[in-house]
């Protein structure tokens, strides 16, 4: 069975971004701002969600 490292980096960063993307969904900014850090994931999935990991919009409290 040949399986790739390459491939598996894909689909880590596939995960961390959905991931990424539920948890803007759900946080308590704004929609504008909802949506451009959703587009800066999607254009720039690895350096995107770096960014969004550090000053990105947090998930609201339960």
């Amino acid at each position: 069975m040949d399986f790739e490292v390459g491939g598996l980096f894909g689909l880590l960063i596939l995960i961390a971004d959905i991931w990424a993307i539920v948890n803007i969904v759900r946080s308590s900014a704004s929609t504008g701002s909802k949506i451009l850090w959703t587009i800066i994931i999607l254009i720039l999935p690895v350096l995107g969600l770096i960014i969004w990991f550090f000053a990105g919009p947090r998930s609201a409290p339960a």
